[in-house]
């Protein structure tokens, strides 16, 4: 598996408008990030015809679902969804999907769709992504795969491009190189991109959205040497992050919009490299 060059995107939602959330779009663009990523959910704007909006006020930045969550929609419904967005962003867009948090659970029924057991829902993120292949033909729509247990790592390195490592908060690094050895092990000759998003950046406490996702505090986290933390000068994040690469292959690096301008630096200092 080849040594993939550095590249960062950010996770956001629309809030306040189209011209605000192309506005948004833009400074990511600016900024030197590959790409806008969003998270799916009934709590949000649907994240395909959002995208869209992005991708329209930009022109070099790809977007992408972070990630469809797969009981919500049936797997044509997603690849449909995929393959339109591909085509129409000129293929900029990466489908990202994964089998759901397990608050996704309540929007399944609202929905009136089944949320299934673990391993129904990862085998309709397996067809979903086949049928994503079947519509795009000779296309080839650039798959990302959320995944953290072992089969849903062992389907990714088989069938996605892109494998975000879907740690626990605390996760420190031998777990994250264990993850990214069974992802490789499944890849075999494929070469896979190795993903991981950053929960916290900097050394502030995170906020409060943030504590209430992740459950602990900076020094918790900081105590643990957890792989969700990223902390120091820019200089030194870039560092750790290169250490990173080295240690388990991760190259794509996601972080919430809230910090980006904590992590802008960081991208001037290493994007591309």
């Amino acid at each position: 598996m080849s040594e993939h060059k550095f590249r960062f995107g950010v996770v956001a939602t629309p809030e306040g408008g189209a011209q605000r959330w192309a506005a948004t779009a833009k400074r990511v663009e600016g900024l030197g990030f590959s790409s806008l990523l969003m998270p799916d959910g009934l709590q949000l704007l649907e994240p395909f015809s959002s995208l869209a909006v992005a991708a329209s006020a930009t022109t070099t930045l790809r977007v992408g679902t972070f990630v469809l969550a797969s009981p919500l929609r049936a797997p044509r419904a997603a690849a449909w969804g995929g393959h339109s967005l591909s085509v129409l962003t000129d293929g900029r867009f990466e489908f990202g999907i994964g089998t759901g948090r397990p608050e996704a659970q309540r929007f399944a029924e609202q929905l009136g769709r089944p949320w299934g057991t673990p391993g129904e829902r990862l085998r309709e993120v397996a067809e979903s992504i086949e049928l994503l292949r079947e519509l795009d033909g000779e296309r080839h729509t650039p798959v990302l795969v959320a995944a953290g247990g072992p089969k849903a790592l062992a389907l990714a390195g088989r069938v996605a491009d892109i494998v975000t490592l879907a740690a626990p908060p605390l996760a420190g690094r031998d777990h994250y190189a264990a993850m990214a050895a069974r992802v490789r092990e499944a890849a075999g000759d494929r070469d896979v991109e190795i993903a991981a998003n950053l929960f916290l950046v900097g050394d502030e406490e995170p906020p409060p959205w943030t504590r209430r996702f992740i459950e602990f505090d900076h020094a918790t986290l900081a105590a643990h040497d957890a792989q969700t933390l990223l902390r120091g000068t820019p200089t030194e994040m870039a560092d750790e992050l290169q250490r990173r690469r080295d240690a388990y292959g991760v190259s794509y690096i996601s972080v919430n919009g809230a910090f980006l301008d904590q992590l802008a630096p960081v991208v001037e200092l290493l994007a591309g490299r």
